[in-house]
């Protein structure tokens, strides 16, 4: 039924959870898995005198991060049965989840997966939610996993 499937990660224990889930699914299905870790926007651009070494620092984290996430689901592929085909994204400068939506167009993908941290009320209000966005916005099904 999928033949691509997008995966969204932050390295958190919910978006593990969707990664155990879409590499299962696209083990299940021989589906391509694309595996994609958004850096949020440097903080401090615009804000008084802006330090290239926090930039740098910042940059460098992220990137540490994004490959540790990205190890992990490549991990999964690799593990029990029959190895899921894997590509790693890492995408800077773009909202995370107008990134993640644009890279299903992009990429081809027949359906995006990601976690879903479940916060409710106030919080959910304050923070956001990259999840409800990428619903919102994308044209292809979208599978929340919480």
């Amino acid at each position: 039924m999928f033949k691509h499937i997008l995966l969204a990660t932050d390295g958190s224990a919910a978006s593990e959870h969707a990664a155990n889930m879409a590499v299962g699914l696209a083990r299940t299905h021989q589906a391509k898995l694309t595996v994609v870790f958004v850096v949020d926007p440097y903080p401090y651009m615009g804000i008084g005198e802006a330090n290239p070494m926090g930039f740098d620092a910042y940059m460098s984290a992220a990137q540490a991060q994004a490959a540790a996430a990205h190890s992990h689901v490549s991990d999964l592929c690799n593990q029990g049965g029959a190895v899921v085909e894997m590509q790693a994204r890492m995408l800077e400068n773009v909202g995370a989840a107008s990134g993640i939506v644009q890279t299903a167009k992009t990429e081809g993908a027949d359906l995006i997966m990601v976690g879903s941290h479940g916060r409710s009320g106030i919080a959910r209000l304050m923070l956001g939610s990259v999840a409800g966005r990428v619903v919102s916005e994308s044209t292809v099904p979208v599978l929340v996993v919480r």
